[in-house]
């Protein structure tokens, strides 16, 4: 990623309506959630929504996904670790052992730490957005 596309990125994010919708789309995972569940959870009308998924999705943090008569929205979890590599590549002077101890510090919160071939699961306890109503996930 690039200084261009870094900013494009973070720019999209800076809204808060946008960080809170690029929240639950990271919440609930690649399988993604209908943009009806998403407006509802998140009490934003159908088309500010539109408009807000719009922006993310022109900053590639999110796709959209017909399927059947609904259409469903995810994040773009390798944009997102683009964007998070981009902002740590040359922290602590060249020593990024310094970051990325504060940053596994900070992810701990969310899962637990991973033994050899384990398979990454949130515990939900990562300072996740509270919803006003929950978002079922999808099953496709």
């Amino acid at each position: 990623m690039d200084l261009k596309e870094a900013a494009v990125a973070l720019a999209a994010l800076a809204q808060e309506t946008r960080l809170a919708i690029f929240r639950l789309l990271i919440e609930v995972g690649p399988d993604g959630v209908p943009a009806g569940q998403l407006a509802e959870a998140l009490e934003v009308p159908p088309a500010t929504l539109s408009f807000h998924l719009k922006e993310l999705a022109h900053a590639g943090l999110a796709h959209a996904r017909p399927q059947g008569r609904f259409v469903f929205y995810s994040a773009d979890f390798e944009r997102m670790a683009g964007l998070m590599t981009f902002l740590t590549r040359n922290c602590c002077k060249g020593m990024p052992h310094e970051c990325l101890t504060t940053v596994e510090t900070a992810l701990s919160r969310c899962a637990p730490p991973l033994r050899a071939g384990a398979v990454a699961k949130s515990t939900g306890t990562c300072g996740a957005p509270t919803f006003k109503r929950p978002v079922t996930r999808s099953r496709s």
